[in-house]
């Protein structure tokens, strides 16, 4: 018996309380486009952000993924309720935590460099939970990937929000993982403390000055380098500000 959809909700919509998010579009809209015909990094974009990438041209089909160092990822996901195509895309980490084993699909990826994230993930990584556009937006806990990327079944499903008719069973564009609940943060990391420390190490250096959660905001599957993954987590232990 297959696990209930997801209804994936990640990223399809702006964090309500990003400041520097100023597109009104969804990732897939504003970004599919520039992303299927190239892996460059947007202009405008940190160099040095960049600089353990292996850029490689991709087709509509998928390609050749380019080679990266990341270990860790970010996932976002929407905790509140919101209709796609008459489908509510909610989905919680408490939605996460009932499900079967604790365990679920990331389905309804539909931006080629997030899929691409998705592909590039390995057995045992763990990211973090991200609550995204809601009223106050951050992360909530860590899960682990436990099923590495197969076709997302979701774009042959013509009933589904994320359904593609471009797309081909013998070859399909769009891949998800299975991940499964590690634990919840010891608290609430905001999306506004992040950024304050963010903003910090643009300043002065440090580990969070090209974090991808502020220079490609909008992508709904972010990696994480192991310093900004260790240092977002050791957040936990301070008090909030």
């Amino acid at each position: 018996m297959p696990w209930p959809s997801r209804k994936r909700g990640k990223g399809a919509a702006a964090d309500k309380k990003e400041p520097d998010a100023k597109i009104a579009k969804t990732e897939e809209e504003t970004q599919d486009k520039e992303e299927e015909k190239s892996t460059k990094p947007p202009a405008g974009s940190s160099k040095s952000g960049w600089k353990n990438w292996k850029k490689t041209k991709e087709s509509d089909s998928g390609g050749e993924e380019s080679k990266m160092t990341y270990c860790h990822w970010l996932l976002k996901s929407e905790p509140e309720s919101r209709l796609e195509k008459g489908v509510d895309v909610k989905f919680s980490i408490d939605d996460l935590k009932a499900q079967p084993n604790q365990t679920t699909f990331w389905d309804g990826v539909r931006n080629y460099q997030a899929r691409n994230f998705l592909r590039a993930m390995k057995l045992g990584q763990q990211a973090f939970f991200y609550h995204s556009n809601c009223k106050e937006p951050g992360i909530v806990g860590i899960v682990k990937i436990v099923k590495e990327a197969y076709p997302d079944h979701t774009q042959f499903d013509q009933k589904d929000p994320h359904y593609d008719s471009t797309s081909r069973k013998e070859n399909p564009k769009w891949s998800m993982v299975d991940v499964q609940f590690v634990r919840m943060t010891k608290r609430f990391i905001p999306l506004s403390e992040i950024k304050a420390h963010h903003l910090a190490h643009k300043a002065d250096g440090g580990p969070l000055k090209n974090m991808m959660l502020f220079t490609r905001q909008r992508l709904s599957i972010q990696p994480l380098t192991q310093e900004e993954f260790d240092f977002v987590l050791s957040l936990e232990e301070e008090k909030p500000h």
